[in-house]
């Protein structure tokens, strides 16, 4: 192996996988038994992925993946890993422990944490992230790849944000207006369908569509023609561009529909099962089809 490489030593049971190659980190979503559903144990350990090659001086470039068919069938809401009344080391805000609250605090709390807060941490790693997807990239996926710099797309990928059947306004890191616009992102969330990788294309979304077989290797090829640039500038302009978008209102705006997404969660709380409207994996599921 050349003295420039660091091996995955992680086992197949780790949440997420982290390898250098050269210039380039690969972080890898490894839940795919679950179509890589996001638990918060992933959530922690993606964040510790993602740390490390900001800290990493040879990492110029983070690839962000998803082991199996599908890049992220989004948040866990029923696999039997899901460990949301858990407690975790807090990293993105200075909110509470969720896990010993009740009702909207603790909802609120965890939230804040694990979803807005992680997601804003992660679009600030001061260096380039690029999204490689395949397969389903569901509500708290889109989150995901969201904060990504760039997206690379397979043909067969498609994205959805079908929250609104829990009478939800979208997931809790409400990007949507900026990264499709207005009217594109009223019909994705109003109708809950899933939006091809071409459509994504065409609405700005998503910066290259390729064919899955070549995905990976499309993939390395962007990330390894970007880390030819100085480290520095890459930061200050990523920097740069994510300043312009705040200047257009969007974390003001994430502020904002934050409030609402738990406003819908209280209100479901108090008239339907639970704080989800009853929506469960396999409700949402029969609906999507």
């Amino acid at each position: 192996m050349p003295a420039h490489e660091e091996p995955a030593e992680q086992p197949a049971k780790e949440p997420v996988l982290y390898e250098r190659r050269g210039p380039v980190a690969y972080v890898t979503l490894n839940r795919p038994r679950y179509r890589n559903a996001q638990n918060s144990a992933m959530t922690y350990a993606l964040d510790t992925a993602f740390y490390r090659a900001a800290d990493d001086p040879q990492v110029k470039v983070v690839v962000l993946a998803g082991a199996g068919e599908h890049f992220s069938a989004g948040h866990d809401i029923g696999t039997p890993e899901r460990d949301a009344h858990l407690p975790f080391e807090r990293r993105a805000g200075l909110w509470w422990d969720h896990s010993d609250k009740a009702g909207a605090e603790s909802r609120f709390a965890r939230e804040s944490e694990v979803y807005l807060g992680m997601c804003r941490r992660w679009r600030e790693l001061p260096k380039p992230v690029i999204a490689s997807v395949q397969g389903a990239c569901v509500a708290g996926g889109l989150m995901l790849v969201w904060v990504c710099d760039l997206i690379v797309a397979s043909e067969d990928a498609f994205f959805a944000d079908p929250v609104v059947r829990m009478g939800i306004p979208g997931v809790e890191f409400f990007a949507h207006p900026w990264v499709m616009p207005p009217r594109i992102a009223k019909e994705f969330l109003y109708t809950g369908d899933r939006m091809s990788a071409r459509r994504a294309y065409e609405v700005g979304m998503v910066n290259r569509v390729v064919e899955r077989a070549e995905l990976a290797a499309r993939t390395d090829e962007l990330a390894l023609r970007i880390a030819q640039m100085p480290r520095f500038g890459l930061a200050l302009t990523k920097r740069a561009v994510n300043q312009a978008e705040d200047l257009q209102g969007m974390h003001t705006g994430m502020d904002s529909v934050f409030a609402l997404h738990h406003l819908a969660h209280a209100h479901n709380a108090e008239t339907a099962a639970d704080s989800l409207g009853g929506m469960d994996v396999s409700a949402m599921k029969k609906a999507s089809s």
